[in-house]
C-alpha cells in the first residue's frame, strides 16, 4: 500500500507543477460501463518525473501452470469393509473412527451359541475320526486272515474317510471365524470370537455398538490402508492434452495453502463427464496423517508453453478483476487495453489482446500511475 501512496503523491506533484498536463476527459470514454477513462495523457515532464517507460512486447516461451481441483480418494483395493461370516452379538469394542490399527489387532468380540456349537461339532468329529481310524486298522488286520469280509473293510474305510472330510470341513469353518482348530480342546471352548484387523491402517467407519446383533451381511468396520491414498483431480477437456503420466503435481488445501504436498500423476482417465471433465489420479510422494479421505485439495501442474507476446509484470495492471496494459497511441497519449494474462516467469508475463502485436508500444514501468490518473479522471467525469 505504501508504494501506491508515494506514487500518488509524486503524480499529483507533477500534475500541480505542470501547466499543460490537464486535458478534458473524452466524453465517450467517460461513459464506459466500468466508469474508467480509457485514455490518459501525460506531457514529457510528467512522463520523466513519474518514471514512465515504454517498450515493445517480446516473444517468450513461458511454461504454464494448470490448476486443478479434486479431493483425497482411496482406491478400492485399499478400502476394506469388514464383516463377519456368522451372525452374533457384539460383546465389546473400543474402536472409534480415526483410530490407527495394526494387522492382527482385535477390533471387537462377538459371542453366540453357534460359535460354541461349531467348536463342539469339530471336537466330536475329531474323536469320531480317531475311532474310525482304529476300527479301519482292526478290520484291515482281520481281513488279512479272512476273518473279516472285504465288504466290512470297505465300510470301515468309508466311515473313516467320511469323518475325515467332516472334521476338515469344520476345521476350515473355525479358521474363517478366527479360531485355530489345532489349539482347540474340550477344556478350551470359547463362547466369543475375535474380529481381527487384516491390515495396518486406520478406522474410517464404525457401524456397530455393544449389544447389537450383527448379520453376516452387515458391514461392521471400514478400514483404510493409507499407503495407497490417492489424489483424484479433475481436468477440463481443453487442458487434457497438456497432462501426461509421470508429471509432478504440487497440491495444497484451501485451509492451509502454504503447506505443499508433492505427488505424481499415475493415471489419466479416458472418459469425460457431462461437464467435460476427466479424472486424473495422483500418488503422493509421502503420506501425511493430515490427508483425510474426502478432503478437498487443489493441484498445480507445470506444463510446457508456447512462444507468445510477453511484457514485464509491471506492465500489467489489475482493475475490477480484469487485467490491462497501457498502449501508447501517440506521444504522451495512452490507451488502457484489456488483455488475457498468461504464464509468468523471470519477471515476464504472457499476454494476448486484440490490436496488440510485437510492434505495439506498451508502458512497461510505472503503469499503475496511469491507472491512478485514469481512475481519477473517470471519477471526476
Amino acid at each position: 500500500m505504501k508504494p501506491y501512496i508515494v506514487l500518488c503523491a509524486a503524480l499529483w506533484t507533477c500534475l500541480s507543477c505542470s501547466t499543460g498536463g490537464q486535458q478534458a476527459p473524452d466524453a465517450e470514454a467517460a461513459s464506459t460501463p466500468d466508469s474508467v477513462m480509457r485514455r490518459v495523457s501525460f506531457d514529457p515532464a510528467q512522463i520523466r518525473n513519474v518514471g514512465i517507460e515504454v517498450g515493445t512486447p517480446v516473444l517468450k516461451n513461458i511454461p504454464g501452470v494448470v490448476t486443478l481441483q479434486g479431493k483425497i480418494d482411496v482406491p478400492p483395493q485399499s478400502t476394506i469393509s469388514l464383516s463377519f461370516p456368522l451372525g452374533g452379538y457384539l460383546k465389546s469394542t473400543t474402536m472409534l473412527p480415526g483410530m490407527r490399527v495394526r494387522k492382527g489387532q482385535v477390533l471387537a468380540e462377538l459371542e453366540d451359541m453357534q460359535f460354541i456349537q461349531l467348536q463342539q461339532d469339530y471336537l466330536t468329529a475329531r474323536e469320531k475320526l480317531e475311532l474310525a481310524q482304529s476300527e479301519f486298522a482292526r478290520q484291515e488286520d482281520l481281513n488279512v486272515g479272512k476273518a473279516s469280509s472285504d465288504k466290512v473293510l470297505q465300510q470301515a474305510k468309508a466311515e473313516m474317510e467320511t469323518q475325515r472330510i467332516l472334521m476338515n470341513a469344520l476345521a476350515r469353518k473355525l479358521e474363517v471365524i478366527g479360531i485355530a482348530p489345532a489349539k482347540l480342546s474340550a477344556d478350551h471352548i470359547s463362547k466369543t470370537v475375535p474380529i481381527l484387523s487384516p491390515i495396518d491402517g486406520f478406522v474410517s467407519r464404525v457401524n456397530v455398538n455393544v449389544g447389537k446383533y450383527t448379520a453376516p451381511t452387515d458391514m461392521l468396520f471400514e478400514l483404510v490402508d493409507p499407503k495407497d491414498i490417492h489424489l483424484a483431480l479433475h481436468v477440463f477437456e481443453k487442458d487434457l492434452h497438456t497432462l501426461s503420466v509421470g508429471q509432478r503435481v504440487t497440491a495444497y488445501t484451501n485451509g492451509d495453502p502454504s503447506r505443499k504436498f508433492t505427488a505424481k500423476i499415475i493415471l489419466i482417465g479416458k472418459s469425460l463427464t457431462d461437464d467435460r471433465l476427466a479424472e486424473v489420479h495422483c500418488h503422493f510422494d509421502r503420506y501425511s496423517p493430515s490427508l483425510v479421505p474426502g478432503m478437498f485439495m487443489n493441484g498445480e501442474v507445470s506444463v510446457s508453453g508456447s512462444k507468445a507476446m510477453s511484457v514485464p509484470e509491471d506492465a500489467v495492471v489489475r482493475w475490477e478483476n480484469k487485467s490491462f496494459v497501457f498502449v501508447e497511441r501517440e506521444s504522451g497519449e495512452f490507451e488502457m487495453v484489456e488483455i488475457v494474462p498468461g504464464g509468468i516467469m523471470d519477471g515476464f508475463q504472457q499476454i494476448s489482446a486484440a490490436g496488440i502485436d510485437a510492434a505495439s508500444r506498451v508502458v512497461i514501468r510505472n503503469a499503475y500511475s496511469l491507472l491512478i490518473k485514469a481512475k481519477n479522471a473517470g471519477d471526476e467525469g
